[in-house]
C-alpha cells in the first residue's frame, strides 16, 4: 500500500483511506462475540500500520492545538506513542487500577463485554490546563472513554477529542428496542457530551473475515 499525501479526505469515516486499512482488519469469532476486530491486521504490515498514524498525527497537526496524548490500556499503548512523537507531545497512560503509583482511579464503568473496575492515571500525568488527546483501538459503548474522560478532568485536564481507529456506530445511538446501550446517553448522562469522538472506520466496511484453520481456539480471557 503507498502513503500518498494526507489531505482532508482521509478523515472521513469509511472514505478511501479507511476502506484500505479496513481491507486488513479481520474479524473472527470471540467470548461469543460473531465478529471481534483485530488490529494485529494492521500492526503486522508496517506500510499500513504507517498510514494509521500518518492520519492521525495529520488530522491533530492541522487545527487542533495538542498538548499531550493519553493511551488507553492496553492498544492504546500501541498507537499513541508513535501519534504523540508525530505531534511532539508527551504521551500519558491512563492503565488498569494498581498498575502505577501516586494514581486517581475512575469510577467502575460498564463496556459491550460486562462491568469493568476502575482505571488509573497518575496525579502529576500533564499541567492543569492541558489539551488532551484520547487515543484507543475501538469505541462501542463508550465506557472506557468515559472513564479516561473522567481522569483526565479529575487531574485538571481537557480532552479535546477522543480518536479510535474502529467506530461501531451500533452503539451511538441505538433504539430502544434493539436493547444495546446508547454510547449517547452515557455521556449525556455523565455530563461528557461536549466531548467529540472521531473514529476512522466503521463496521460497515469492516467485511475481512478471519480464515481460520481446524486448529483455532477461542481462548483469549474476557475483555
Amino acid at each position: 500500500m503507498e502513503s500518498p499525501n494526507i489531505s482532508d479526505d482521509s478523515y472521513t469515516q469509511d472514505g478511501p483511506v479507511a476502506r484500505e486499512i479496513a481491507s486488513v482488519i479481520p474479524y473472527f469469532p470471540f467470548k461469543g462475540i460473531p465478529r471481534f476486530y483485530d488490529i494485529s491486521g494492521f500492526l503486522s504490515k508496517p506500510e499500513v500500520f504507517q498510514r494509521v498514524v500518518d492520519v492521525f498525527a495529520s488530522r491533530y497537526s492541522n487545527d487542533k492545538a495538542i498538548d499531550a496524548v493519553v493511551g488507553l490500556d492496553a492498544r492504546g499503548f500501541i498507537l499513541g506513542p508513535p501519534i504523540a512523537l508525530a505531534l511532539k507531545v508527551p504521551f500519558v497512560m491512563i492503565r488498569k487500577a494498581g498498575k502505577m503509583p501516586n494514581t486517581i482511579i475512575s469510577k467502575p464503568y460498564k463496556t459491550e463485554y460486562g462491568s469493568r473496575a476502575g482505571m488509573c492515571i497518575q496525579r502529576d500525568a500533564f499541567p492543569k490546563g492541558s489539551r488532551v488527546l484520547v487515543i484507543d483501538d475501538l469505541v462501542a459503548t463508550g465506557g472506557t472513554l468515559s472513564a479516561a474522560i473522567e481522569l483526565v478532568r479529575t487531574v485538571g485536564g481537557t480532552v479535546v477529542e477522543c480518536a479510535c481507529v474502529v467506530e461501531l456506530k451500533m452503539f451511538v445511538d441505538p433504539t430502544p428496542e434493539s436493547g444495546l446501550p446508547s454510547r449517547t446517553k452515557l455521556f449525556t448522562d455523565l455530563g461528557m457530551n461536549d466531548v467529540p469522538v472521531w473514529g476512522l472506520i466503521s463496521e460497515d466496511v469492516l467485511q475481512l473475515k478471519a480464515d481460520l484453520d481446524e486448529n483455532y481456539k477461542d481462548d483469549g480471557e474476557e475483555h
